[in-house]
């Protein structure tokens, strides 16, 4: 069955930003002071300025090849097989990535809210949901994001806000700092969690106006750089460099020390919860969407429902297999890095070969696109 082209462009918008905004939104301030100190928020600018790299590159692809996702244009630009090998790469990232984003949204409700819970049922509880969201088409798929992202994005702004009352400017003093290595291994961690907006090629095929793609990825890089770059100045301002490096979710303190006016809540670290958990509901079934879909693709399968469920005892299995929360985070920092080849330089190879080439899909903005319920 064939469905035309439904996906607005500021539809695009709400999928990348509640797709980018996710789990890592606890230890990002941890991640960009580690080595940057007070230098942290331009350490994120930085990091976001790079992100933004990878997704122009993908999202001029997609422009490039309208009707196509990466997994389908890469044959055409470098040929079926060596295509092929970077399509499992995607495949495998994102299924890793799917996994140590679900162990992390464990390890946080066991520690903060479900402490008799075991992590094994948290886990698997939102990786069930995530596959049951993923069996609907791309529409419903943009639905579900249109949906959540005001209620994720407002009360993120509103409770960073109100915390910066309780911040130090001296805290965020120097702004600047020599760079070295270490700095730039923060700068490509805090890069690794804007990774999830590489969803933006499966996004584009359903897009109304591909050409308006680019709009839609500023509008997102913006909105929701603009949220990281806030909160890690927040965390910053509030608790200082050092102290930062003292805590394992930041952000969540953040939270605890922030009150409503007049005391009406004293701590929104609940409502916080409440929050992120929906931000790793969102990043969850993107992910999770784009490796069955990529799946599907490389397999020149028509319906992506075969792997909502097969997949799942894989992903489950890799996301139990961190022994401590120490070394998932380790392995979710080397996983990170090591996947911007995968979401900046493929692509930006891809498009450079594209171009030598003059290779170039179909112009046709309102040709269907083949998608299943």
């Amino acid at each position: 069955m064939k469905y035309f082209r439904q996906i607005t462009t500021f539809q695009a918008t709400t999928v990348l930003v509640s797709t980018i905004i996710g789990v890592g939104i606890l230890p990002l301030p941890l991640f960009a002071v580690r080595e940057a100190d007070s230098a942290a928020p331009l350490v994120t600018l930085v990091a976001s300025l790079l992100a933004f790299l990878g997704l122009c590159l993908i999202t001029l692809l997609g422009m490039r090849f309208p009707d196509k996702s990466i997994i389908l244009y890469s044959e055409e630009i470098i040929g079926k097989w060596p295509a092929a090998i970077g399509s499992v790469c995607i495949i495998f990232f994102f299924a890793i990535l799917t996994s140590l984003a679900a162990r992390e949204f464990g390890e946080v409700v066991i520690t903060s809210v479900l402490k008799r819970t075991p992590l094994e049922v948290t886990v698997v509880v939102m990786l069930l949901l995530s596959a049951i969201s993923t069996r609907h088409d791309m529409r419903t798929f943009a639905y579900i994001h249109n949906f959540y992202f005001p209620i994720l994005l407002i009360p993120a702004l509103l409770i960073v806000a109100l915390s910066l009352k309780n911040a130090d400017l001296i805290n965020l003093l120097p702004v600047w700092q020599s760079p070295s290595v270490p700095m730039l291994t923060s700068v490509f961690t805090v890069a690794a969690l804007f990774q999830s907006s590489f969803i933006m090629t499966i996004v584009i095929p359903a897009m109304r106006e591909p050409k308006m793609a680019m709009k839609a990825s500023v509008w997102a890089m913006i909105i929701s750089g603009g949220l990281y770059i806030t909160i890690v100045t927040a965390t910053i301002g509030v608790f200082g460099a050092e102290e930062t490096k003292l805590l394992l979710w930041p952000t969540l303190e953040l939270a605890k020390t922030t009150s409503l006016p007049a005391n009406i809540l004293e701590r929104l670290d609940a409502a916080f919860l409440a929050v992120w958990v929906t931000a790793v509901f969102t990043t969850l079934i993107s992910s999770y969407y784009l490796t069955i879909r990529a799946m599907s693709n490389l397999l020149r399968l028509r319906d992506h429902k075969l792997f909502s469920y097969s997949l799942l005892p894989f992903v489950f299995i890799m996301a139990m297999l961190p022994e401590s929360i120490l070394q998932m985070y380790e392995i979710i920092q080397y996983v990170s890095r090591i996947g911007l080849f995968i979401t900046i330089a493929y692509p930006g190879t891809l498009l450079i070969i594209a171009v030598i080439r003059k290779k170039r899909g179909d112009r046709g903005g309102e040709t269907p696109m083949d998608e299943h319920r």
